[in-house]
């Protein structure tokens, strides 16, 4: 197996747990919307997806938010609402630091929005302890998207098996698959820490 040159982690769903129930339950009474209809606002809102492509700014964003299911309050208090809904993988945060300890760079690849960068920068410490970020409303991508993996290729000036990235998206993972990254299914830290102990980054 080709030496691994640097570790490319998923967020959501590996490094943080999220749940946007919570981001409902907590709108819900400063909005005319009903709670089905916000529930199913969030689980199929074709917003999401263009504000997390960068499509939308924040701003932007917030105006269609307030038009969609009447959120009667300002941007500060939807962004704290909408944010405020991710717990650290306290077993995969501690792997990624076993990993930067070993001197690996490594990056975070995800799928995600200015808002929820933002707050999770500012709560979790251990954001900032990585050696880059590919955001896919940074660059107007999402996963699987190649054109995502080729950001993060140039980020790190490395490709091919050079790269091994663990994500809990098959979708996501097949095509750093075909770009021939090592891959990591993620499921459980356990097995995760299994298969990085097998690529040789964990001892």
């Amino acid at each position: 197996m080709n030496p691994v040159k640097a570790v490319v982690f998923d967020l959501g769903k590996v490094l943080v747990d999220f749940d946007y129930a919570i981001a409902a339950r907590r709108i819900l009474p400063r909005s005319t919307a009903g709670a089905v209809q916000l529930q199913r606002w969030i689980a199929d809102s074709a917003l999401f997806r263009d504000y997390e492509t960068g499509l939308l700014t924040t701003e932007q964003f917030f105006t269609a938010v307030q038009a969609a299911i009447g959120f009667r309050g300002d941007l500060a208090e939807f962004g704290h609402y909408f944010a405020d809904i991710f717990t650290p993988i306290p077993a995969m945060v501690s792997l990624h630091e076993e990993i930067r300890n070993r001197g690996l760079p490594t990056y975070i690849f995800s799928n995600t929005n200015e808002l929820s960068a933002r707050h999770i920068h500012r709560r979790f410490p251990f954001y900032g302890r990585f050696t880059g970020h590919v955001l896919s409303c940074e660059h107007q991508a999402m996963k699987p998207d190649p054109r995502l993996y080729e950001v993060l290729e140039r980020m790190a000036g490395l490709n091919g098996a050079d790269l091994l990235y663990v994500d809990d998206r098959p979708e996501n993972i097949e095509t750093g698959r075909q770009r021939g990254w090592q891959v990591v299914l993620h499921q459980t830290p356990a097995e995760t820490r299994t298969q990085f102990r097998r690529a040789g980054v964990v001892a």
